[in-house]
């Protein structure tokens, strides 16, 4: 099979179109011929080393959809041909087969077409988990999503709104971007994110807001704390600015009312599966539905994998990027 893979840790320029083996799946997996993978931070971190270093050619790509190919031992519920979408906590949706677990495997449900459905599983479960299962969210609660304009947070803002939030709240780095991301995902307001916390103590009459949703990291962490409602939480989910980790004194969250939570898909997936799965299927259930939309805005053959690359680690990305991997019939 064809697959983009790397071998050593680097720059997008590690990614490369080689030629594997077919995998084939174990007890409990299913083999899917991939029609479309997405493209998501996780895997720049995977190809630059944080989560250890490549076992000789190594393949990426965190979800993915297509046709059921093969069953492993001991898999029921689908058949050879069913389109299905998949989140692949291993990784391996940069090639035209893949391995998942039959666990976070998923029927294509009406109204998601297999493009859209390339970036849904990984997105969707993560926004849906970090609002309900991080940060608690409850209805009424006004919400503010950093990264506002990319793949988990243009999902976010919609699942927010779905579950009850009063008020959605963006930030991104440019002017264009926020633009986008105010028509697109319907946010009540998107601030550029160099000082925003006065912005959203002025558009909540300085109250704040209840929830703040965090995958930049570094001083864009640091002054999420500021604007929180009495107990209000800021959920971590990423990394994305690459800063140092902080060092976060107690006594300000205790005296202030305030909740720092967090939210990893991997960790969950090892340790709860039933939890991940029970969040994938709700969250695609509503973008089924039509209550969330994933705007795919960017297409890449697979031998472009590192151009795709280049696009999200030069913060250049808006919506959901895919790499069309395989023929969807």
């Amino acid at each position: 099979m064809r697959a983009s893979a790397f071998k050593v840790t680097g720059g997008p320029e590690v990614l490369r179109l080689v030629d594997l083996p077919d995998p084939e799946p174990g007890p409990g997996e299913i083999l899917i011929r991939v029609a479309y993978a997405g493209v998501n931070y996780g895997e720049i971190q995977h190809r630059l080393g944080d989560f250890g270093e490549p076992d000789g050619e190594t393949v990426t790509g965190l979800e993915a959809s297509g046709r059921v190919a093969a069953l492993g031992e001991g898999v029921t519920g689908f058949s050879v041909g069913d389109p299905v979408t998949a989140y692949l906590p291993d990784g391996g949706g940069y090639a035209e087969y893949a391995v998942a677990p039959a666990t976070f495997t998923f029927p294509l449900l009406v109204g998601l077409d297999l493009r859209t459905a390339g970036g849904a599983a990984l997105v969707l479960t993560t926004a849906y988990g970090v609002l309900v299962g991080a940060a608690r969210i409850a209805p009424g609660d006004t919400v503010l999503v950093h990264a506002a304009a990319g793949g988990v947070g243009g999902v976010a803002a919609q699942l927010a709104r779905a579950l009850g939030a009063s008020e959605v709240y963006g930030t991104v780095s440019t002017p264009e971007k926020a633009e986008y991301a105010r028509r697109s995902f319907g946010y009540d307001e998107v601030f550029v994110r160099e000082g925003f916390p006065e912005a959203v103590l002025a558009a909540t009459s300085g109250r704040g807001v209840d929830i703040v949703l965090d995958p930049v990291g570094g001083p864009t962490r640091l002054a999420s704390f500021e604007v929180l409602a009495p107990f209000g939480r800021v959920a971590v989910y990423g990394e994305a600015a690459r800063h140092p980790d902080l060092q976060l004194p107690v006594l300000p969250i205790w005296k202030n009312n305030r909740t720092l939570t967090g939210y990893n898909i991997g960790d969950l997936a090892r340790r709860a599966p039933d939890t991940v799965r029970t969040h994938a299927l709700a969250a695609l259930a509503l973008a089924a539905s039509g209550a969330v939309r994933i705007d795919v805005t960017e297409e890449y053959a697979l031998a472009d994998t590192a151009e795709a690359h280049r696009l999200l680690g030069e913060g250049r990305n808006r919506g959901k990027v895919v790499l069309a991997v395989g023929d969807p019939a």
